[in-house]
């Protein structure tokens, strides 16, 4: 572990040393582009507290405040149709539609302390993308990416499509394994996979897994990492929703778009991804609302996007841990999350909390049971473990917006990377 924390040192300053003949796929040339602008804008100031709830255009799109005094009240709102994404000690924040709204303006127990216009409230955070925020990678250069590692690294690295997306995009996977190339060409070496932006505004959460990849080619020769390539397999997903990322940046102004985009029999637009596995599917923490950014879909595994992963992950029996990257809370959340109850196998409960921990400790972010946050089913992390007894983390990346800008990608990709190589060297016994 000592070695493993002293190569990881190396991330410091970014003085890693450019290989000759490396081109922008390297570590340290994506670094590069990243130029920091500073702290992002605050969000604008909430409205005095109030029980009634101004005018409301029907299909309004809100940033709320509501009381919620413990994860049973934020469990009852995310069935409601919010989405949480700042939970304060008696309240929360997040998304809501007219329509959720009006639910809870019936609901005395509930009361809405604010209510901004989602519009009003992104122009404080809001970015150009990609002009502004052009350290962020779209779907074409994330894809594009991924096909230059492999083709540079052919001998170790390999890419291919786990399958297609609403609109008929490829999800690409980067696959790094010394002696096995593609989909199709089983391995018996213990599996690692890493997966990113299921939601689609979590931007950073592509960022992550995408220069987590940069890097292991860049390290490949080191002694720890070159360990790790001979001995798993790895998987790296940075773009799990690729419909929904490109939705979300199509107008060059953020839309604060959360879910897939199939097209609702209301015509609404999208489907919770997290919300649509089969993993106590639809009950508690999810909505059967097409509007609602909770909506888990109108069946479990509805989506061709929690399909391919589905198949993903069932093809790979050797599969032994998973993180499943989102933002913003600076949290590593592990099962369950959609029951209160700890998982059952104590061995594993033990190492979910200490991986949990140590992951934790390099990251900064709090280690928790996902439940504890609120209860919310279909969760993609619930389904591996349970399906597959994969030891799989939902890492929730720091930053106060979902639109952070592009100077926390650096602090970010270096921790995050520090973590992602713990459970590289996790991988084979995550028990010892």
């Amino acid at each position: 572990m000592k070695k493993l924390l002293l190569s990881l040192t190396l991330l410091t300053g970014f003085a890693l040393a450019l290989k000759a003949g490396d081109t922008g796929t390297s570590f340290e040339q994506l670094l590069s582009r990243i130029t920091p602008a500073g702290a992002p804008a605050a969000a604008p100031a909430p409205a005095t507290a109030k029980a009634v709830l101004p005018a409301l255009q029907p299909d309004g799109y809100y940033w709320v405040t509501v009381q919620a005094a413990d994860k049973y009240a934020r469990t009852r709102l995310l069935e409601a149709g919010m989405d949480i994404v700042e939970i304060h000690k008696d309240k929360v924040s997040g998304f809501a539609h007219a329509n959720t709204l009006k639910l809870l303006s019936v609901n005395k127990a509930m009361l809405v302390e604010s209510v901004i216009p989602v519009m009003d409230y992104l122009s404080a955070v809001n970015k150009d993308f990609p002009a502004a925020d052009a350290a962020y990678h779209n779907y074409a250069e994330t894809t594009s990416l991924l096909k230059d590692m492999a083709s540079k690294n052919s001998d170790i690295a390999s890419v291919f499509s786990i399958g297609k997306t609403t609109e008929g995009r490829d999800i690409w996977c980067l696959r790094i394994n010394s002696s096995a190339k593609g989909a199709s060409v089983k391995s018996e070496k213990p599996g690692a996979f890493f997966l990113g932006n299921v939601h689609a505004r979590e931007h950073l959460a592509d960022e992550v897994p995408l220069l987590l990849a940069a890097w292991l080619m860049d390290h490949r020769k080191d002694a720890d990492i070159k360990k790790y390539i001979d001995t798993l397999d790895i998987y790296i997903v940075p773009m799990g929703n690729p419909d929904g990322v490109e939705y979300d940046i199509k107008t060059g102004k953020y839309q604060s778009h959360r879910k897939n985009t199939r097209i609702n029999p209301d015509k609404s637009v999208g489907v919770d991804l997290n919300r649509n596995f089969d993993s106590w599917w639809c009950q508690q923490g999810a909505s059967h609302s097409t509007w609602a950014d909770t909506y888990c879909g109108p069946s479990a595994f509805s989506e061709p996007e929690s399909k391919a992963l589905k198949a993903f992950m069932e093809a790979r029996k050797n599969l032994k841990t998973h993180i499943s990257y989102h933002s913003y809370a600076s949290e590593i959340l592990y099962p369950w999350g959609g029951s209160d109850e700890d998982v059952p196998d104590q061995k594993d409960k033990a190492a979910f909390i200490k991986l949990a921990g140590e992951m934790g400790k390099l990251t900064g972010y709090s280690p928790i049971k996902s439940s504890e946050m609120y209860i919310a089913t279909g969760d993609s992390c619930d389904w591996a473990y349970a399906e597959g007894k994969i030891l799989a983390f939902t890492f929730e990346l720091e930053g106060n917006s979902f639109y952070p800008g592009a100077s926390i990608i650096t602090k970010t990709v270096n921790s995050n990377i520090k973590a992602a190589v713990y459970l590289l060297s996790m991988t084979a016994d995550p028990y010892k």
